[in-house]
């Protein structure tokens, strides 16, 4: 099982900087996740590329 790779991303809304924990077993992943602090839903979209490099995007779940 792998370790979880950690990532910062900032809150669309709220604009705090917020930290996640992404599954690498998952090349692509898409979910929703409420900011920490304000509560609002991030899209989150996660990609591992070719070299196992993590890429997040974090977007308004309404957008």
């Amino acid at each position: 099982m792998s370790a979880l790779e950690s990532a910062r991303i900032q809150c669309p809304y709220c604009w705090e900087t917020l930290e996640l924990s992404v599954d690498p077993s998952a090349a692509d992943q898409e979910y929703v996740e409420d900011c920490q602090v304000c509560c609002q839903p991030i899209l989150i979209h996660a990609v591992f590329d070719e070299q196992r490099e993590l890429h997040v995007t974090a977007t308004p779940e309404n957008e």
